[in-house]
């Protein structure tokens, strides 16, 4: 700040400077002129008159020296007030200053700004017309208190901006008086708290929802700042604290070391200040401890967190279940077990003893049933096999038998007409040749219907690529087969690979013989815990369910099928609907897959 101009100096001080500046001009002049005059000459008036010329030089150096020093001071005066003006208008907040009956008497630019008007148009206008209705009592009361005489009073309010708009304001004012003492008036501080209102109305919802969920847990919580004072408890947790009074606001470490000894006190208040500090949640699923505030021991789970509290500070919230009676009821059902345990045996010793006693009686019947069901099922098994075996016996007759008759017809013919015609010899011969392909064709068929070699040294999916081929030409009907890796379907165990071939096989034959289908879908494919083989025609239906549950079945084929699969712990399903035709499903385990298989199984 620039001094102050020393106006009201001593007025000897400013004589004798005024002196000392006179005789240096004097000196100046004499210098010029030559000897200064003798004392003594001239007469009594002429000394008079030089001594108040002398007087009224140095009056005149007084008043050269005061309008230097209030130039000086206008100029800085000058400067300051540019200052201020500067710091006034471009002030971060709005300057108003009003009179008692609220008119603006001056504004800054930031505080027309906030207002949306020029500021030219503010002045004599009322600040109230600018807070909104629902903030209007709030701010006369405030208006009164200040010139009430009251220091730096302060409201928030509601503002309506000229251009539409509200935003919520701070104000801050002191009273003052005007330099001629007659007239109150305030200096009003105005500064826009809009995001400051919006952040405390999310922080407000923050809490809310915090308390919300922590009072309707369904356990029991509670949190701690990080000062370890208790801030929240929800209704399960204050039943826990029953016998601490206060609660809330209160010091952690006091709360604990009521409830639990001192030394499990301490370890609890290491766990909370450890996790406070390092953010390391710690959990105790069996903690038993006798209770120093009501002598019993009780038994929690319980847990805690470091959370980050609305206000943005660390806190650590605990959750804990009391499990005293669930612990209790163990124990009570753990001895009820041991007793039930020994009546159980002794119930089960009498229901042995009466079971072989029933067993005795029973066994006979049983035997009966179990001696018929193997008789009628021996009995299928001849049938079948004499029905394989007229049928292999009727394929050699027709097949077979005839293309042996049927050379030794040519060799006779050939021994006859050798000596007759011995051109014709070589095309008879060539004759004869295919004869004994065609039987060893069917020799070959028989032995891959009764055991494919491709089996076992191609594996499954040449197998049965080969058979489907050959069941094409044979019937006539197409077939789409899927499968998955190549690579992992040789690894399948010999079992599992002849299980799947068989059903592959018979369910096809099945299709020939009675499907009347065109057309047949097979897909194998790896299931995450199983493989699975499905065979789809859209040939007729049947019901399944009847006939593989009837007690004439004579569909041994379904039978051997399903059984096959019950072997390994497999799955055997059969759809059929009309005009869907029949899906047949065989499914088995992959554990299955490898056992008693070595490194064969799919892995």
């Amino acid at each position: 700040m620039p001094r102050k101009p020393n106006i009201s100096a001593n007025p000897a001080e400013l004589r004798r400077r005024a002196e000392a500046r006179l005789r240096d001009q004097r000196k100046g002049q004499w210098s010029k002129a030559g000897d200064p005059p003798r004392k003594g000459s001239g007469s009594r008036s002429e000394a008079d008159t030089v001594r108040m010329l002398h007087e009224l030089e140095v009056h005149q150096i007084e008043l050269e020296m005061q309008n230097a020093e209030l130039q000086k001071a206008r100029d800085e005066m000058e400067v300051v007030l540019e200052r201020y003006t500067d710091l006034y208008d471009f002030a971060p907040v709005g300057y108003f200053s009003i009179d008692v009956e609220g008119l603006i008497l001056e504004v800054n630019l930031t505080g027309a700004v906030l207002l949306g008007m020029e500021r030219s148009r503010l002045i004599r206008l009322r600040l109230e017309r600018f807070v909104a209705p629902a903030s209007r009592t709030i701010f006369k009361t405030f208006l009164d208190m200040v010139f009430a005489g009251s220091k730096d009073q302060g409201c928030e309010a509601l503002l309506l901006k000229e251009g539409g708009g509200t935003f919520w304001a701070s104000f801050r004012a002191t009273a003052a008086i005007s330099l001629e003492g007659t007239r109150k008036w305030c200096r009003v501080a105005v500064s826009d708290i809009a995001v400051r209102k919006q952040a405390e109305e999310v922080l407000r919802q923050n809490e809310a929802m915090f308390s919300t969920l922590i009072a309707q847990a369904p356990i029991g919580m509670y949190v701690v700042d990080d000062g370890m004072r208790m801030r929240q408890v929800n209704p399960i947790a204050l039943s826990v604290f029953r016998k601490v009074q206060p609660l809330i606001g209160r010091d952690l470490s006091e709360i604990i070391h009521v409830i639990w000894p001192r030394r499990v006190a301490d370890q609890l208040m290491e766990r909370f200040r450890h996790t406070l500090k390092t953010g390391a949640p710690y959990q105790s699923s069996n903690f038993a401890e006798r209770r120093r505030d009501i002598g019993t021991k009780e038994i929690y789970e319980w847990q805690i967190q470091r959370v980050t509290l609305p206000a943005g500070a660390y806190g650590v919230v605990c959750f804990f279940t009391n499990i005293t009676e669930r612990k209790l009821a163990e124990e009570t059902r753990r001895r009820l077990a041991v007793l039930d345990a020994s009546n159980r045996k002794l119930e089960q010793e009498i229901i042995r003893r009466q079971a072989v006693e029933e067993a005795l009686r029973k066994s006979e019947q049983h035997e009966m049933r179990l001696s018929a069901q193997a008789r009628h099922l021996s009995h299928q098994i001849l049938h079948a096999q004499e029905e394989e075996r007229k049928r292999i016996s009727r394929e050699l007759h027709d097949e077979i038998a005839q293309t042996l008759v049927g050379i030794n017809i040519h060799l006779a013919a050939l021994t006859q007409e050798i000596a007759d015609n011995p051109r014709d010899l070589q095309r008879k011969i060539a004759r004869t040749q295919r004869l004994v392909e065609e039987s060893v064709d069917v020799v070959h068929l028989f032995a891959r219907e009764l055991r494919p070699p491709a089996l076992d040294d191609l594996g499954l999916i040449p197998a049965l690529h080969a058979f489907m081929k050959e069941f094409t030409k044979r019937t006539g009907i197409h077939i789409h087969f899927t499968t998955f890796s190549s690579r992992r379907i040789k690894q399948l165990n010999n079992a599992t690979r002849t299980m799947f071939y068989r059903v592959a096989q018979e369910a096809l034959t099945n299709v020939a013989r009675h499907a009347q289908a065109s057309f047949v879908e097979v897909n194998f494919e790896k299931l995450p815990n199983a493989l699975c083989l499905k065979i789809k025609d859209n040939g007729k239906s049947f019901q399944a369910q009847h006939v593989m549950h009837s007690k004439r079945n004579t569909r041994l084929g379904l039978i051997g099928m399903r059984e096959r699969l019950q072997m390994v712990d497999g799955t055997f399903v059969i759809e059929s609907s009309p005009g869907k035709g029949t899906t047949i499903i065989a499914q088995i385990p992959l554990r299955k897959a490898t056992r008693g298989g070595g490194t064969d199984g799919v892995h």
